[in-house]
């Protein structure tokens, strides 16, 4: 029978009963154990969650483990082996998730009398280690005021945790008192070279910044006026490329000491770690704690977790080394670990030279507070110096055991003069290493970095290529006329890009509004076959993707913009739900007389749209300036002006070659601007965005360099266009109709 605060008040109760013969200092002696049972019960009430919390301990653990492994499977596809954080970063909700997942650390209420208990709140901050580890890399993506957020968010973090683990140790919570301190000081250290590393990243990205603007309007410089091949293109990307490579902040801290210190301090607490592992699960049964079986979960979790962060932080410290040539002259040059660069310590003298104001007027309290500022400073400085060199030994190690072994590879295979003189000869065809930044200038750097990036823009572009729109590319080979004669034949009517009569709505012709428009009449169409249409609306969904990315790239004027919206929302009514502004197609189709022999079917489905195109605009409201009721005018406008121009061309061929052919023509007039979006996705101010947006690029210019090269044909005569006048339709219009 289990014993109760409400059974041992019954028993007292009895006691008391005179039939008993009970002295009373003893029962009263038995009360006072009534006060300490009913606290147990209370406890034992209140402490029922906790094996829920303990899931949730586990299930935060776990979101940690599977945004690392994300990052891996990233840096593995992506070729980059020092895994940048795309998904594992500090930030708001991940502080928040990693708070939970040291839950167990901060208790300094709950009892683990248990060796499976002590060890969940040692592997918990054996796993904060080596997250921390992990998260060093992420500093780099962030602009300066939210890395200053994040350092301090992190540091308020790890110092409470450091503080309770402290206490912890003092009372004796924690009897691994050694294990539980050698954590501590690691997680210190990990925190300074958060901090060590921001203050570099900080200098670094203003030292990289003139270099890329240097060079980016030394490229630019040499594109005007220019028509833009594909290979053109391929080595304008590929100058971009490397630039955003080597200039990402992100790369730059990976080939940090710190980071490689941060490495070899992750690999000796997961060591520890599985050695206490080990020992643990001798007494794996041996739980007492309030959370339960759940300990064991959160154990065996965050172990996985340790040994997953553990493998990428090595990586992370080996991936730098193959930039650099392994030589003997590699070593020495990396043997100097005293010497340190100015932009680990420019930010904290910046800093110090700084003037700031005081609340006071007396001079000699200004000249003590300035004077303590320098003396603080000063001390930081020496301090950064300190770590840097610490971390330029640590990370002296892995260098020089992997120059040992690559030497005694080729010892082997007796091919190291042969390597040598093929890797001078690769040297010679790099012209473009001039494009690689670098914070110090290193001849050998540039080299071994060039040939990296260079091979993984060729696979990316490589495997682009497999993804190109073969519809749209068919389409505009077989049906795509000379000097793209449907961008004039689409409308004839003079005042081109002007609103119709009937409408006092303004706006302007696009190349999207104009093909939906076609597209539209062309599903509605009863001569041409299903199949036919089937091809062509997906020639249609791929090619509005490029052409839409045209519009917003280089015509997205606010007098444009109205136009492209509607298209694009009228492009999804079509093809998602088969209408045209509200009205069923097959409605249209099914309206046509066949039993009338004076006119065509297909041309009475052009007076029927015409028909309802001018009864949308008589009433969409005159002038009116809501959405829908815009919407409605620009897309029945549109519909009247090509309806019109349709039906004075009647007898001249067939509708089905008409339709197609002017799409095709429309969109590959409006692709010929495909090489100057691809180079102006190349470059942004931005620096933590630039690789993003030349990997944009490089993808795009794989996907499309066939259809570049179909419209570039001389017999196209894309050369007569002003390059200024190329991105509007308009103007396409006007010049082509030009005598």
């Amino acid at each position: 029978m289990v014993l109760n605060s409400r059974i041992y008040d019954n028993l007292l109760l009895q006691l008391q009963d005179e039939k008993y013969h009970v002295p009373d200092n003893i029962t009263s002696s038995l009360q006072r154990f009534a006060d300490i049972i009913y606290n147990s019960d209370q406890e034992d009430k209140f402490s029922k969650p906790l094996v829920w919390i303990g899931i949730y301990i586990a299930l935060a653990s776990l979101c940690c483990i599977l945004a690392m492994a994300a990052d891996i499977l990233h840096g593995l596809r992506s070729r980059k082996l020092w895994f940048p954080c795309k998904y594992f970063t500090i930030n708001a909700a991940s502080l928040s998730v990693i708070a939970v997942a040291m839950k167990l650390p901060v208790d300094l209420s709950g009892l683990f009398p248990g060796e499976v208990d002590q060890m969940a709140k040692l592997g918990s901050v054996a796993f904060m280690c080596t997250m921390m580890a992990n998260l060093l890399p992420c500093l780099a993506t962030m602009d300066d005021n939210a890395m200053l957020a994040n350092i301090i968010a992190l540091g308020v973090m790890v110092i409470t945790l450091v503080v309770n683990v402290c206490i912890q140790i003092r009372t004796g919570v924690i009897p691994h008192s050694i294990i539980a301190s050698i954590y501590v000081a690691m997680l210190l250290l990990l925190l300074i070279l958060h901090v060590s590393s921001s203050l570099a990243i900080l200098k670094s990205k203003r030292i990289l910044e003139p270099k890329y603007q240097q060079r980016h309007y030394k490229e630019a410089s040499t594109l005007t006026g220019e028509l833009l091949t594909v290979e053109k293109l391929r080595e304008h990307v590929s100058k971009y490329w490397i630039m955003a490579g080597s200039g990402n902040p992100e790369f730059i801290i990976a080939c940090c000491p710190t980071t490689t210190a941060s490495g070899v301090i992750c690999s000796l607490t997961t060591m520890l770690h599985s050695l206490t592992m080990v020992w643990t699960f001798m007494d794996i049964n041996d739980c007492g704690s309030a959370y339960d079986w759940t300990t064991k979960l959160i154990v065996i979790v965050q172990f996985i977790g340790v040994l997953l962060g553990s493998v990428a932080q090595l990586s992370r410290c080996f991936a730098p080394l193959r930039f650099y040539k392994v030589s003997i002259k590699s070593i020495w040059n990396r043997m100097k670990v005293f010497k340190v660069e100015s932009y680990w310590t420019q930010k904290l003298s910046d800093l110090k030279d700084g003037s700031i104001s005081f609340p006071f007027r007396t001079h000699k309290r200004k000249v003590v507070i300035k004077n303590l500022k320098s003396l603080i400073f000063n001390v930081f400085i020496k301090l950064q110096k300190v770590v840097v060199v610490v971390c330029k030994i640590i990370a002296l190690n892995p260098f020089i055991s992997i120059v040992c072994v690559v030497y005694f590879l080729r010892c082997l295979k007796c091919l190291s003069k042969a390597v040598c003189c093929s890797l001078g000869k690769e040297d010679d065809n790099l012209d473009e290493s001039s494009y690689v930044l670098q914070l110090e200038d290193e001849n050998e750097l540039a080299k071994r970095t060039l040939k990296g990036l260079l091979k993984s823009l060729n696979q990316l572009i490589k495997s682009s290529e497999k993804k190109e729109p073969k519809n749209l590319m068919n389409l505009i080979y077989t049906k795509s006329t000379a000097g793209f004669q449907g961008v004039k034949m689409f409308d004839k009517n003079n005042d081109h890009g002007q609103c119709s009569s009937t409408s006092k709505v303004e706006y302007r012709d696009c190349w999207s509004l104009a093909v939906v428009t076609l597209a539209t009449i062309a599903v509605t169409l009863r001569k041409i076959k299903k199949v036919e249409v089937d091809s062509l609306l997906k020639s249609v969904r791929e090619g509005l993707d490029y052409v839409t990315l045209v519009e917003k790239n280089l015509n997205a004027t606010p007098d444009y913009v109205s136009s492209q919206k509607a298209a694009e929302r009228l492009w999804q009514e079509v093809d998602v739900c088969h209408k045209w502004l509200g009205i069923g197609l097959k409605d249209i189709a099914s309206q046509v007389n066949k039993s009338d022999c004076q006119e065509d079917p297909t041309m009475q489905i052009v007076h029927l749209f015409l028909e309802k195109a001018k009864n949308k605009i008589s009433k969409s409201g005159v002038g009116s300036k809501d959405g829908d009721s815009e919407f409605t005018s620009i897309c029945a406008n549109s519909m009247v002006r090509i309806t019109e121009t349709m039906i004075k061309d009647n007898e001249k061929k067939s509708f089905d070659e008409l339709i197609s052919s002017r799409i095709a023509d429309i969109m590959a007039a409006c692709l010929t601007n495909l090489p100057q979006v691809i180079a102006m996705k190349c470059h942004t101010c931005v620096i933590e965005k630039r690789e993003a947006c030349v990997k944009g690029a490089a993808q795009l210019l794989g996907e499309t360099k066939e259809i570049i090269k179909t419209i570039q044909d001389p017999s196209r005569n894309v050369s007569s266009m002003h390059p200024d006048n190329m991105p509007f339709i308009d103007k396409w219009h006007a010049r082509i109709c030009e005598p």
